[in-house]
């Protein structure tokens, strides 16, 4: 049986962008604290975006979530993950679990009935992660993108 996480989630807060940037690197998307700051300060203009921490039982940020409002003309509005990261070290501790929970709280409250999350096709651990989570896979594809300038 798994163990309680005993740390507690947060909403993101400006001491938080080295965290952000730190743990985005392992999440293979390297950026500085500076970049971090810029592109939260934009996404939570709005109430569509929010960002959670988790902290550890002694404080320390360990991880955090990103979680959006998505709406398409072909499809309901639903929610998306952005991004999700539990520091390496912190993995398997129920972190990510809480962050996620977190996530669909946010996403519950303001009506979506989905939850929607992409995921690179080598990150095999957390494919597994989002499965235990209830996640199910629903299409595989290409993601395609130039550079405008």
């Amino acid at each position: 049986m798994e163990r309680e996480f005993a740390g507690r989630i947060r909403s993101v807060r400006s001491s938080d962008f080295p965290l952000i940037a730190r743990l985005s690197d392992q999440l293979g998307y390297p950026t500085s604290p500076g970049a971090a700051e810029r592109r939260l300060k934009s996404l939570l203009q709005d109430d569509h975006h929010a960002a959670f921490v988790v902290e550890s039982s002694g404080g320390e940020g360990i991880g955090w979530v990103h979680v959006f409002g998505t709406h398409r003309l072909e499809a309901d509005p639903f929610a998306e993950i952005g991004g999700l990261i539990v520091e390496e070290s912190c993995r398997g501790k129920g972190a990510g679990r809480s962050l996620l929970q977190a996530a669909e709280d946010w996403a519950r409250e303001r009506g979506y009935k989905v939850v929607r999350v992409r995921s690179n096709v080598i990150r095999e651990n957390t494919h597994r992660f989002y499965r235990k989570m209830g996640y199910r896979t629903l299409k595989t594809q290409k993601v395609y993108g130039k550079n405008l300038g």
